[in-house]
């Protein structure tokens, strides 16, 4: 009897792998009968039994009354004896003699002994023998021995190392089918372009105040559906890794549940990840206790959340430092906030030093802030570089904020590519201030999208201009949509005069934009659809946003109001309006005040009102309240 190839011991840790035909756990009186009866048949010569009992002796750590049975069965010829007498003389640390013994087994057919003699070899150097001995114990369908002849042609960059990977991880190797999914992943992310891959980033990094960026809970049946040779081409890298991470993960593999629990929460199905997240957290996975956090935070339970960054906290993970050093700082308990940045700072995370930096710089440590700053910059930090730059800018050290943000913006910073726009423009230095900005907004920063629009306007490139418009504005830029409401205001055809009260038309696209700055609080924009409501006789709308405009501090606003009113027969409110507007500095409120108090024969306070107008303007309007200045102080001395 081939005991070796139905009782063959792990190499790595002397476990023992049970046939399919045999129960994996017995009852211990069970066991001590048929230990006794094959004692018996030992005893009487069967090397069978001795081949039988010195493994159960083996298995139960029993060294010594083990190897004379293991031995007697070996010199009968019994290659399970053989490789089992190899495991004990390996766990005795005499690994040579072990793997003479193993030959023999090897030799006489036995996987289980080719799989351990190939690692033999593959730990004392011999790459060569390791992989004969390992690819003869995998073409005889061991799964360890496909498993670790995978691993060593992966470790030498050898092609076929996927093909008896993905052996091993039909047969129900966990850590196959995570290593399988991990190379299925990074080829997805080859093929797919950026963000195509399923690996772990739990939110990018802690580094702000919110929970960062950006970074962070079956039964196995076999292979997972379509994996196999004929199937797989037609499935995605991507899909086929989720399938092999969920194999992993339903066997226990606590990085794969992670991973899972990820490819999940990434594609929105959150109860599913919280589910995957938790089983790999209770297994030990920091990273997985981190994310669950980020996920019951997100969902509202804060203090369940701080259970498990807690838990993540302390067995290392800097993210879930950071993420409780940030929920206390929100608190306003500082000093546990700092403890916990600094923690994360000591588990290896960086932005524990940004974080430390952000902390002082709202507590006005200004120093200790830069100080901060700068050890997150320098390890490579962008946000920090930028954080550094503003700081040093704000004190006027202009030449030192420079190449922090140069640095952040070459390492992908969109704020600092930002700032340097504005640092070139404040110089004059237009056409690199432009390049910045262009930088900035082709990575979707919206403000760097409006300048970029202003500059073009101001080139006469309208098309270009329109463009970065509608991307600001439809970011929720309200001057963004102001502008690109003006350019599309100035294509359109002359609209006949509507008289007030009219039935009003259709809303064109451009009316919408000025809506749409307007409900942002954009006062000009106020104004601008206070006048195409009236122009289209809307009086009741016009009135609405005029007033808006107005009581946001808007002159022009202040000054149509007024007129609206004064229409309506409102002249004392208009005045009001009018008054508000002209002490702003605008001309012709103060013309038309000049009016209406001269018509109610205040004649020196219309002079006085006229006499302002003449210094607001414009000329039209000065020339105009010059006459009328005139004709009252005639009046005045006659």
């Amino acid at each position: 009897m081939d005991v070796m190839g139905d009782k063959a011991t792990l190499f790595e840790t002397g476990r023992f792998v049970q046939s399919a035909g045999q129960e994996e756990t017995r009852d211990e009186t069970g066991e001590a009968v048929e230990e006794a009866r094959q004692r018996l048949a030992a005893e009487a010569g069967d090397a069978e039994a001795m081949s039988v009992l010195g493994a159960m002796l083996l298995r139960r750590g029993d060294l010594d009354g083990a190897e004379p049975h293991l031995r007697a069965a070996t010199a009968e010829g019994d290659r399970a004896a053989a490789n089992n007498l190899g495991v004990l003389l390996h766990q005795r640390g005499y690994a040579d003699e072990a793997a003479g013994w193993w030959r023999i087994a090897a030799v006489a057919g036995s996987a289980a002994a080719a799989h351990a003699l190939g690692r033999h070899h593959r730990e004392r150097g011999d790459e060569p023998a390791a992989e004969y001995w390992l690819r003869q114990s995998a073409e005889q369908g061991h799964v360890l021995g496909a498993y670790a002849l995978a691993d060593l042609l992966e470790h030498r960059g050898d092609g076929g190392a996927e093909q008896w990977m993905r052996v091993a991880a039909e047969r129900g190797h966990r850590e196959a089918a995570y290593r399988l999914a991990r190379t299925l992943d990074r080829r997805g992310l080859h093929e797919g372009g950026a963000g195509a891959d399923n690996g772990v980033v739990i939110t990018g990094g802690f580094s702000g105040r919110s929970g960062g960026a950006d970074v962070v809970p079956a039964a196995f049946a076999g292979a997972p559906a379509g994996a196999g040779p004929g199937a797989r081409a037609e499935v995605p890298a991507e899909e086929e890794a989720e399938q092999w991470y969920r194999q992993a993960a339903a066997r226990g593999h606590r990085r794969a549940a992670l991973h899972l629990g990820a490819i999940l929460e990434k594609r929105g199905e959150l109860k599913e990840a919280g589910r995957w997240y938790l089983t790999s957290a209770k297994d030990g996975e920091a990273r997985a206790a981190c994310a669950l956090g980020f996920l019951l935070r997100d969902a509202g339970d804060e203090e369940s959340a701080a259970v498990w960054w807690l838990r993540a906290a302390q067995d290392g993970d800097g993210n879930a430092a950071n993420a409780l050093g940030a929920l206390h700082a929100e608190r306003g308990e500082t000093q546990t906030a700092e403890r916990w940045y600094r923690a994360a700072l000591d588990a290896g995370d960086v932005n524990g030093a940004y974080n430390l930096g952000l902390l002082c710089a709202e507590q006005k440590r200004i120093t200790q802030a830069e100080q901060w700053y700068r050890r997150a910059a320098y390890a490579g930090h962008r946000e920090a570089a930028n954080a550094l730059a503003i700081l040093l800018l704000q004190e006027g050290d202009e030449s030192g904020a420079e190449p922090w943000f140069s640095k952040a913006a070459e390492a992908g910073s969109v704020d600092a590519a930002f700032n340097l726009g504005i640092l070139h423009a404040k110089r004059g230095e237009d056409r690199a201030a432009l390049r910045w900005y262009e930088r900035a907004a082709a990575a979707g920063h919206i403000e760097a999208a409006l300048q970029v629009g202003m500059a073009r306007l101001r080139e006469g490139d309208e098309r270009e201009a329109e463009r970065h418009l509608r991307c600001a504005a439809g970011g929720g830029s309200p001057e963004a949509a102001y502008r690109l409401a003006a350019v599309l205001d100035a294509r359109r055809p002359p609209v006949s005069p509507h008289e007030l009260g009219e039935p009003s038309h259709e809303k064109s696209e451009c009316e919408e934009w000025y809506e749409r700055a307007a409900t942002q609080g954009h006062r000009r924009a106020q104004v601008r659809v206070g006048m195409l409501a009236a122009a289209r006789g809307d009086i009741v709308e016009a009135a609405r946003w005029y007033r808006a405009a107005a009581e946001a501090g808007s002159r022009n606003g202040a000054f149509n109001l007024g007129l609206l009113l004064a229409r309506e027969g409102s002249e004392p409110e208009a005045a009001v309006w009018w008054t508000r507007a002209a002490d702003a500095g605008h001309g012709r409120a103060a013309l038309r005040l000049a009016l209406v108090y001269a018509r109610r024969g205040e004649l020196a306070e219309g002079q006085r009102w006229a006499d302002r107008a003449v210094t607001l303007g414009p000329a039209e309007v000065a020339e105009r309240a010059a006459r009328l200045r005139d004709a009252l102080r005639e009046e005045l001395s006659a």
